[in-house]
């Protein structure tokens, strides 16, 4: 009787806490608020915050209130590998996570404890299931954005010849991760590449790497960076009179960014996948009122935007009776079209396939302002899929 009543203290023990937790629904939150991405990462995990918030004035989930366990781990891989297990100790159901690297270290231990894992790293990698099973995004993968970035400049092309283009990133995992993709599709559409370079997130100047760039001439070149190594690139580049049309991936320009650069930035265009924070619908009207109209940048759409797809796959679960991470993921793999109040394109996943959805919305700084240029929408290849 004594050896029955060990084993089930020790069942207990190893049962996660959530299973036993009446009152919350606890969600870990992979945040760099002081590392080298914090000038895109503070605003996020603060709409991340803010959704969790108003979704808890408006009941919570399924009546109980979600529990956001903050951890700011600077961008440092290891910080955030001793961050999950802590979640994990904690009886996490899910997690809002952030950078590429982090992500994908975190892939094999996500699946393994079956945590969905709401990333704010948008690597193609990551959208393949059968690779990355529990691990989605509410914005179209980074290769998908540069394809269709591409595409749309390629469409609108006025030049002589073929289009020259160039790529400039940091050599780092979330700069890394498009570049195959796009360098592929460029070719494919009968563009010539003609330079490439690496430029560090926290990088001060940019003018020796630029020089090369000036030298062959690009009609485009792309910034793999964020804000504030995309403010370097811009300024440089503006001393050094280039003339190329420079566009960002969707970390690289915002309206911080045009305080940074000034009118350096002026022209560039940026790859994004919400509205902005003026724009009309329900989601936006949402921000402005809970951000007592104080302007966010996209990053904090953002963050709010992959909160809200994420409480809906935790209300589909637990509409049918539990809320688990198995549940959650397969109640979100369930979402075709899902329009998280207007602030992303519509969202679809499937068992087979997690990529949210196919498009860009390209803005361009006019007038120190972020105007909309158009929306590219890409097919959705089967061979693309994690690439």
């Amino acid at each position: 009787m004594k050896r029955f009543l060990t084993m089930l203290v020790v069942a207990a023990l190893l049962v996660p806490a959530a299973a036993w937790s009446a009152d919350t629904i606890k969600v870990g939150v992979l945040s760099d608020l002081t590392g080298p991405t914090s000038d895109v990462g503070r605003p996020y995990a603060d709409g991340i915050k803010a959704a969790g918030a108003w979704l808890n004035a408006q009941g919570g989930i399924a009546g109980k209130q979600l529990e956001l366990i903050q951890v700011d781990y600077a961008y440092n891989v290891q910080q955030a590998l001793a961050a999950y297990k802590n979640f994990i100790s904690k009886g996490i159901v899910a997690l809002q996570g952030w950078g590429t690297g982090d992500t994908e270290a975190l892939v094999q231990f996500v699946a393994k404890d079956k945590i969905p894992d709401f990333s704010a790293s948008y690597s193609a990698h990551l959208t393949d299931p059968a690779k990355a099973p529990y691990n989605f995004f509410v914005a179209a993968d980074y290769s998908t954005m540069l394809r269709a970035g591409i595409k749309y400049l390629k469409d609108t092309y006025k030049g002589k010849g073929a289009p020259k283009i160039a790529f400039i990133y940091p050599n780092h995992p979330y700069g890394l991760s498009p570049i195959a993709a796009g360098k592929d599709y460029a070719k494919e559409l009968g563009m010539e590449i003609v330079a490439e370079e690496n430029v560090d997130l926290k990088a001060m100047d940019a003018t020796t790497q630029l020089l090369a760039v000036q030298k062959a001439n690009p009609d485009f070149c792309w910034i793999g960076g964020t804000t504030a190594s995309t403010a370097v690139i811009l300024k440089d580049a503006k001393k050094l009179g280039m003339k190329t049309q420079f566009f960002s991936n969707i970390w690289g320009i915002d309206e911080n960014l045009i305080k940074l650069a000034g009118d350096a930035a002026e022209g560039a265009i940026s790859l994004q996948a919400s509205a902005g924070y003026d724009d009309a619908g329900p989601g936006c009207e949402l921000i402005r009122k809970v951000t007592n109209g104080e302007h966010q940048v996209p990053s904090y759409i953002r963050g709010f935007a992959s909160m809200l797809v994420m409480a809906e796959g935790m209300k589909r679960a637990a509409a049918k009776g539990e809320l688990t991470g198995p549940s959650i993921k397969a109640a979100v793999e369930t979402l075709k079209d899902y329009d998280p109040m207007g602030l992303t394109p519509p969202i679809s996943y499937t068992p087979a396939d997690h990529r949210p959805n196919m498009a860009a919305v390209l803005f361009q700084v006019k007038g120190g302002k972020l105007v909309k240029l158009a929306t590219s929408t890409l097919e959705r290849k089967a061979d693309w899929l994690g690439k």
